[in-house]
């Protein structure tokens, strides 16, 4: 039996070429993903279809198991698992879930690991991987002893539980970016041209939006940091904004910062997943604390207390 149930995630922002690469600001905002992965196996451990679950990352094409529930002995724990080598490595591989029902048995694997594998007592796996853009980021198992057959409701909730995490780890993939264009902006010592300045307040509404696709309050936060250090930096040169003596909500902010790109109550309801006369009770509140009769002056007065790029 084969299930062929490919857990992914697509990111719906563009990546426009640029390369991931790691820099402070980065390191500061984007939580460990074992964590999320050590969350999601937990929970999967605590619904008892199965004794043993476990897991890790995939860095460089090489699968390391690191999180585990219900282990008997450490013989997998810190394996390093390579591409196409073993279950968990024609996994990394095939980027499919492969279910096997007697491990010890089993021809279609390599069998690299048996040592560490049949300590632990393993006979029946079920391993699932964690796809994003197309590559393998990370792998589940799900495991008894015995040959019992694993059944479909363990498939989908290893499967759902995958898609949880895909899920998380694209929109931390998408923070990084953000991140790091916000990096290159603040290294910028000229002002920059109107097509510049407009792709930069595109950037601050996105990032705005994306904060209200995660969960954890505190990485909301540091988006919402973030994109304020992004409204900063677009300042010309030397330019210091006043100190504001309006203070707007997390949510009117938010609804500025699209309505300054020309979007209309409809857009920027769809992309903040609320209804349009609750766009229009944000808007209506950000002018009056703006002292504005119009969104355009709303905006305008926004930008020169720098609270939108």
């Amino acid at each position: 039996m084969r299930f062929m149930l490919q857990v992914t995630a697509s990111n719906h922002y563009p990546r426009k070429g640029v390369k991931r690469m790691p820099t402070d600001s980065t390191a500061l905002l984007r939580p460990r993903d074992r964590d999320v992965l050590r969350t999601e196996l937990r929970k999967v451990a605590a619904t008892g279809i199965v004794p043993v679950v476990f897991g890790g990352e995939v860095q460089e094409r090489t699968l390391h198991l690191g999180e585990f529930v219900g282990n008997l002995t450490n013989g997998l724990r810190g394996l390093a698992v390579r591409e196409s080598s073993g279950l968990g490595g024609r996994v990394v591989e095939r980027k499919n879930p492969i279910v096997i029902n007697d491990y010890r048995c089993d021809d279609t694997i390599t069998h690299h690991y048996d040592a560490p594998v049949l300590a632990e007592g393993i006979r029946s796996v079920l391993a699932v991987p964690v796809v994003v853009q197309g590559r393998s980021r990370a792998v589940m198992y799900a495991a008894v002893r015995d040959r019992s057959p694993l059944g479909d409701r363990l498939a989908d909730v290893m499967t759902h539980a995958g898609r949880r995490i895909a899920g998380e780890i694209t929109i931390r993939d998408e923070v990084d970016r953000r991140v790091q264009l916000l990096d290159a902006a603040a290294a910028e010592q000229t002002v920059r041209p109107a097509a510049d300045a407009e792709e930069i307040r595109d950037v601050h509404a996105e990032l705005r939006s994306i904060a209200q696709t995660v969960q954890d309050p505190e990485l909301q936060e540091r988006l919402r940091a973030l994109s304020g250090r992004l409204a900063a930096v677009s300042s010309p040169a030397g330019a210091v904004p006043p100190a504001s003596p309006v203070v707007l909500s997390p949510r009117e902010v938010d609804v500025l910062s699209h309505a300054a790109l020309g979007c209309t109550n409809a857009d920027i309801a769809e992309r903040l997943s609320v209804k349009s006369e609750t766009v229009k009770s944000y808007l209506r509140s950000a002018m009056s604390k703006l002292d504005a009769h119009s969104r355009r002056e709303a905006v305008v007065s926004a930008r020169r207390l720098g609270l939108l790029p």
